[in-house]
């Protein structure tokens, strides 16, 4: 099973433990954004927006670590449009906050996770175990 995660360089460590976990379970990351630094112009914007864009369509599950970026929450639309499965985490239940989130985050094929990151981590364990077994 292939996974990519979506967020903001403040969470480039919370992205780079969840890689690290997911793939001591034998998942596969896609793409490693947080290699990246900030683009400096228009080529290498293309560049890393073009590696985002295969690395979204190739992962079997995506996940949004909220807060994100702008680029995260295309990645969310793009993930929504070809179908994936996305999971949006926040520590804190988004459905206490929606001044704070976007329609989007509410659409029926967003599973919403929240908690600590630990309990992030099993739940998407949980989650992608059952759906690799059917």
């Amino acid at each position: 099973m292939k996974f990519y995660i979506g967020s903001s360089f403040a969470n480039t460590h919370q992205v780079r433990e969840l890689a690290a976990f997911l793939k001591e379970q034998g998942f596969r990351q896609t793409y490693d954004w947080t290699s990246n630094s900030r683009a400096e112009d228009a080529e290498e914007l293309r560049s890393i927006g073009e590696a985002d864009f295969a690395a979204v369509k190739e992962a079997d599950f995506v996940v949004i670590l909220l807060p994100a970026g702008k680029g995260s929450h295309i990645e969310l639309g793009l993930a929504l449009g070809f179908g994936k499965r996305v999971y949006l985490y926040a520590e804190e239940d988004l459905k206490d906050s929606p001044a704070e989130a976007s329609t989007f985050y509410f659409l029926q094929q967003v599973i919403h996770l929240s908690g600590t990151f630990e309990e992030l981590k099993k739940e998407l364990i949980k989650r992608e175990c059952i759906t690799e077994s059917r």
